[in-house]
């Protein structure tokens, strides 16, 4: 859902449950509508569809702030919340820079890393200290709050740029990967060497990557998504179906039906009349 209040968030998820969607994402900005008052107006009106944002600029939030979010909606959906994080638009783009100013890509992922970290330690509601280079947190044996209900923590899909080793290493501790397409410049003398798009065959050498990180951590048996984005038409099942396959084909998990493009008038007749077609579907 790239727009809209949190009334409408708590209707189009209904309708997206009702019409056999997976989950429901709401877009979160900066100085917006509040994304996790939507997601909670969206809980109160579903009972199986996943809860998430699309997505959460982690660098620019409190950690125990978001904690605390994501814990209050994961105990109201009864689990049912996936956190979504990226480092957050560069200052080139002024409408999420106009409060303060972009510390430089180098900070934001020191500060995702650190966030990451606090995160699972604020999910499990037990004391706990915590020294960083951008965070701290003294050990506190009070009013804590409970653990998350979904175990052994919010499931974390993590932005990852294909082929930046460490960005893709970050991803591979946590639960999904967003996937971000940036070609490694050539070496000096060299042409470089530009893809005009990222393609299945492309996220199937990261996924590849991806796994045989996971097997060196010790986490290949836990269950992991790889999760696309785009747009299928609402009356050509089978022009949809074929759209999603070749991702489904290499390993993709989930495929977002997401349409940016949308102007603000027109969100709620275009979300209304494709939840209610229903999700691409493949054999």
């Amino acid at each position: 859902m790239p727009g809209g209040d949190a009334r409408r968030a708590a209707e189009l998820a209904a309708l997206a449950e009702q019409h056999g969607w997976d989950g429901f994402f709401v877009w979160e900005g900066i100085w917006a509508v509040d994304a996790w008052v939507a997601l909670t107006a969206a809980a109160m009106r579903t009972e199986r569809i996943r809860l998430g944002t699309m997505l959460t600029p982690l660098p620019r939030r409190r950690p125990w702030e978001l904690a605390s979010q994501t814990a209050t909606l994961d105990n109201l959906s009864g689990g049912r919340v996936i956190l979504s994080v990226g480092l957050g638009v560069p200052g080139a783009e002024p409408r999420f820079w106009i409060f303060e100013d972009d510390p430089g890509r180098k900070v934001r992922a020191e500060l995702l890393d650190e966030g990451l970290d606090m995160l699972q330690h604020l999910w499990r509601g037990q004391p706990f200290s915590f020294e960083g280079k951008h965070f701290r947190a003294r050990r506190n044996n009070q009013m804590l709050p409970p653990p998350t209900v979904q175990q052994p923590r919010i499931p974390i899909w993590v932005v990852g740029a294909w082929p930046r080793v460490r960005s893709m290493r970050r991803v591979a501790h946590f639960d999904g990967w967003l996937p971000n397409y940036l070609p490694l410049q050539a070496r000096s003398g060299e042409a470089l060497q530009q893809q005009a798009e990222f393609t299945p065959a492309i996220a199937a050498e990261a996924l590849d990557w991806l796994r045989k990180e996971r097997a060196n951590l010790g986490l290949d048996a836990q269950r992991f998504d790889a999760i696309t984005e785009g747009t299928t038409p609402h009356d050509d099942p089978a022009a949809a179906a074929a759209k999603v396959q070749p991702w489904a084909e290499v390993g993709f998990t989930w495929w977002l039906e997401a349409n940016w493009e949308v102007s603000a008038s027109k969100i709620d007749g275009y979300a209304r009349e494709r939840l209610t077609a229903g999700p691409p579907r493949i054999d």
